[in-house]
C-alpha cells in the first residue's frame, strides 16, 4: 500500500501536514483484505533513533490522564469519574515535553493509540486496551497528524516513542446467544433446592470458560455451540471490530471467560474477564494481519518500539512469527534496533523470562520444550519469509522484581538476599542470546525495571499512613535502586510527584493536578539519579556483582543493607558501587560478625560518594570497604577522578 514520505525541509513538512489535514484517518479506500489506513502517495522514510536502549530512561504515560492540549476532542469526558475519559491527548504530551526532558527521561511509552469501544458497563475505554478498530486512531487523543506531530517533536529532542499494543483480544465485541433468542441476556438460573438446582449467574456477554466452546442450551438441554452475535451500538462504539477479519466469529476462540489462570487452556484461549474477546492467534491469517497492522503504525509514525500487553495469554509460536516478521519488514525500510518488550503480569520468574529465551522453551509443557504442533505451525505460517527461529521478544516488564524487590524488600523491609537470588537466576530464566535483528542486548540484562505502573497500586499507596520521614525515604530508596541496577529503568508518570493512588483505576490520576512542578523533593531526587545514570557508563552497561546481601531484617549489624558493583561488560574498566540501607530505624553496615564486604577494585583505591557531597572511602589492604549508613539512606561510590 502507498505510504507517506517524511519531508526533510520545514516547507515540505508543512505541506505534508496540510495534505494530511484534508482527510481523516481511515477515510481512504482500502484494497480488499488490507488495513483501511488512509492512503498516501509516498512512503515514510523510517530511521533508527536509538543506539543502545540501556542509555534510555522510559517514562510511562497514560495518555488520557497526562495533559489536555486540544479542547476539540473533549467529548464524553467526565473528570469526576476515575473510570471515565478525562481529556488528556497527544497534543497535551507534546506541549509538556519540556517537563519530561527536564526530569531527564529520554523515551515516552504511551498507552494504546487505536480506536476503542467507547464505554462498556459504565466504564470508558480511556486506557486504550479495548480495541475496536486497529486501523484508526482513538479520536479522544487526536488524529494521525497529532500522533505524528508528537513523534516528530520527541525525535527533535532526541527523545523516543514506544507505543503500547494488544494482540490477545479486542474489546467487548459480541455476545454468546446461549438461549438463542437473539438478544443478550443476563440470567439467574436454579432455585438452590436440595443441591439439585444450583443457583447460576449466566451472562451472555461474559460466560464462564468451557473447553468445548461456549454451548447453547434450552429447557431440553444443550444445543451445540452458542451462536456469536456481534453488537451494533454506534453510540458506545460497540460495532464489529476492524479490519474485517476481526468481525468474523471464526477469528476468535469462543470459549468464554477465564476463571482459572493456572490452566493453560483457559490462560491462552479464554476471554479476558470483563468480556474482552480472545483472538485465535494460532491462525496464520491472524498472525499476518497483526504484522501488517503494527508494521503500518510504525510506517506511518516512525515510532521506536512496542510495549506488548498480555503476552502470557498468547502462544509462543505467535510471538516467534510476529516479532521476526515485524523486525524484518521494518529493517528493510531503515528501522532497526526496534524495541519489543512484553507484559506478563506474573511473579513467576521462569514464566516471565520464557518470552525472551530463544530455545523453544515452553513453560506450560512437562518437558518445557515447545510442542511439535507449534513448531509445525511455525513452519506453515513462516513460509512467507526466512525460516523462523526460536527468537521472540527483546525484553519483558520485570514483574518478579516488582514483587520481590520493590515490594518484599524495600517496601516491606524483608531481607535483601531475596533480591540477590532473583538477579542470580536471570541468565537461566531469560537467556543470554539477543534476538537476531533485535536490540542487540543480552535479554538477562535488558529487563524493563519498574517500581509500579497502571496495573498495580502505586508504591506509596501501601505505606501512605506512614510518616513522611519513613515513606519518602523508602520511595527514594526504590528510585535509587531503579536508576542504578542492570536493565532499562521505567518510571510511571506521577511517581516523581509522589502520587499514591491504589489499585486500578485509582492509580491513574490526572497529572495536571501536580501543575507539573519541577521543584518538589522527589522530582529533584529523581532528576539527580537520572543525571548520575547518564554520567557514569558503569550504571548503564556494566555487569552486576552483588557484594553484600543479607537475610537479616531486624537489629543485626547488616539488616537492611544491599550492595552491588557495576563494572566490566560493555562498561570496560568503569566502576560503580551502589549501597543502600533500607532499615527504617537502625544504622547498618555491610559487615556481620567477622565478615566484611570486599570489593573488586584494588587496595588503596579511593571511592567518592557522588550522591552525598563526594565523601571519600578507601579500600583496605584486604580488599574490604567500611561504610556505615544511617537508616533509609544510600551511597553511590565512584573511583576518585573518574568521569
Amino acid at each position: 500500500m502507498p505510504r507517506l514520505r517524511i519531508a526533510t525541509t520545514a516547507a515540505a513538512k508543512e505541506l505534508r501536514r496540510l495534505a494530511l489535514a484534508l482527510s481523516v484517518l481511515g477515510s481512504g479506500l482500502a484494497a480488499p483484505g488490507c488495513m483501511h489506513f488512509q492512503e498516501f502517495e509516498e512512503p515514510i522514510q523510517l530511521d533508527t533513533h536509538v543506539d543502545d536502549w540501556r542509555d534510555e530512561v522510559i517514562y510511562q504515560i497514560l495518555v488520557d490522564r497526562f495533559a489536555d492540549g486540544d479542547d476539540a476532542n473533549n467529548y464524553n469526558i467526565d473528570p469526576t469519574g476515575m473510570a471515565r475519559y478525562h481529556g488528556g491527548d497527544w497534543k497535551g504530551i507534546e506541549d509538556n515535553l519540556d517537563y519530561i526532558e527536564s526530569l531527564g527521561a529520554t523515551t515516552l511509552w504511551i498507552s494504546p493509540v487505536v480506536k476503542n469501544v467507547e464505554t462498556d458497563a459504565n466504564v470508558d475505554g480511556y486506557h486504550g486496551y479495548w480495541a475496536q478498530d486497529f486501523g484508526a486512531t482513538n479520536p479522544h487523543f487526536g488524529d494521525l497528524i497529532a500522533l505524528r506531530s508528537l513523534v516528530d517533536a520527541a525525535h527533535a529532542r532526541d527523545m523516543k516513542i514506544i507505543i503500547d499494543i494488544v494482540t490477545n483480544h479486542v474489546g467487548q465485541a459480541f455476545y454468546y446467544d446461549i438461549n438463542m433468542n437473539g438478544v443478550p441476556d443476563i440470567q439467574l438460573q436454579g432455585d438452590g433446592s436440595g443441591g439439585k438446582s444450583p443457583v447460576l449467574h449466566v451472562t451472555e456477554y461474559d460466560p464462564d470458560f468451557d473447553p468445548r466452546g461456549v454451548q447453547a442450551f434450552t429447557s431440553l438441554g444443550e444445543a451445540g455451540p452458542a451462536p456469536v452475535i456481534f453488537q451494533y451500538d454506534p453510540a458506545t462504539n460497540h460495532v464489529p471490530p476492524q479490519p474485517e477479519i476481526f468481525s468474523k466469529a471464526a477469528t476468535y476462540n469462543r470459549k468464554g471467560r477465564t476463571f482459572n489462570f493456572d490452566i493453560p487452556d483457559q490462560l491462552l484461549h479464554g476471554d479476558f474477564p470483563g468480556g474482552l474477546k480472545d483472538i485465535d492467534t494460532t491462525q496464520c491469517e491472524v498472525k499476518r494481519e497483526f504484522v501488517d497492522i503494527y508494521a503500518r503504525w510504525i510506517e506511518l509514525t516512525d515510532a521506536d518500539g512496542y510495549r506488548i500487553d498480555t503476552i502470557k495469554h498468547v502462544e509462543y509460536d505467535f510471538w516467534r512469527y510476529f516479532t521476526q516478521r515485524l523486525r524484518q519488514r521494518l529493517a528493510k525500510q531503515g528501522k532497526e534496533n526496534f524495541m519489543m518488550f512484553g507484559e506478563a503480569f506474573d511473579g513467576n520468574d521462569a514464566l516471565v523470562g520464557s518470552f525472551t529465551r530463544n530455545d523453544y522453551y515452553n513453560h506450560w509443557t512437562e518437558d518445557q520444550k515447545e510442542s511439535a504442533d507449534a513448531l509445525e505451525r511455525d513452519a506453515s505460517c513462516g513460509s512467507d519469509g526466512p525460516p523462523l527461529t526460536g527468537d521472540m521478544l527483546d525484553s519483558v516488564f520485570y514483574f518478579p522484581q516488582h514483587y520481590q524487590a520493590f515490594g518484599d524488600v524495600i517496601r516491606n523491609g524483608g531481607g535483601s538476599q531475596k533480591l540477590a537470588d532473583l538477579w542470580a537466576a536471570r541468565p537461566a530464566n531469560y537467556g543470554t542470546v539477543p534476538a537476531a535483528g533485535g536490540i542487540g542486548i543480552d535479554p538477562s540484562k535488558a529487563q524493563i525495571n519498574f517500581i509500579d505502573n497502571h496495573d498495580v497500586a502505586r508504591f506509596l499507596f501501601w505505606i501512605k499512613n506512614e510518616p513522611d520521614e519513613i515513606k519518602i525515604p523508602l520511595l527514594h530508596n526504590a528510585l535509587f535502586l531503579l536508576m542504578t541496577m542492570d536493565g532499562i529503568p521505567c518510571l510511571y508518570y506521577g511517581t516523581e510527584q509522589e502520587f499514591d493512588g491504589g489499585n486500578d483505576p485509582s492509580n491513574r490520576e490526572d497529572m495536571w493536578t501536580s501543575d507539573f512542578d519541577t521543584n518538589g523533593r522527589t522530582f529533584t531526587w529523581t532528576k539527580k539519579l537520572i543525571s548520575l545514570r547518564k554520567s557514569y557508563i558503569a550504571l548503564r552497561k556494566g555487569d552486576t556483582k552483588v557484594v553484600w546481601a543479607s537475610e537479616h531484617s531486624d537489629a543485626e549489624s547488616d539488616a537492611g543493607i544491599f550492595a552491588f558493583e557495576r563494572f566490566g561488560g560493555d562498561a570496560g574498566d568503569n566502576y560503580a558501587l551502589a549501597i543502600m540501607n533500607n532499615n527504617r530505624t537502625n544504622t547498618a553496615t555491610p559487615q556481620f560478625m567477622d565478615t566484611r564486604m570486599t570489593v573488586s577494585v584494588g587496595p588503596g583505591t579511593v571511592l567518592v560518594d557522588v550522591l552525598n557531597d563526594q565523601t571519600p572511602y578507601t579500600v583496605e589492604a584486604d580488599g574490604s570497604l567500611g561504610i556505615v549508613l544511617p537508616p533509609l539512606t544510600r551511597a553511590l561510590l565512584i573511583p576518585q577522578g573518574a568521569t
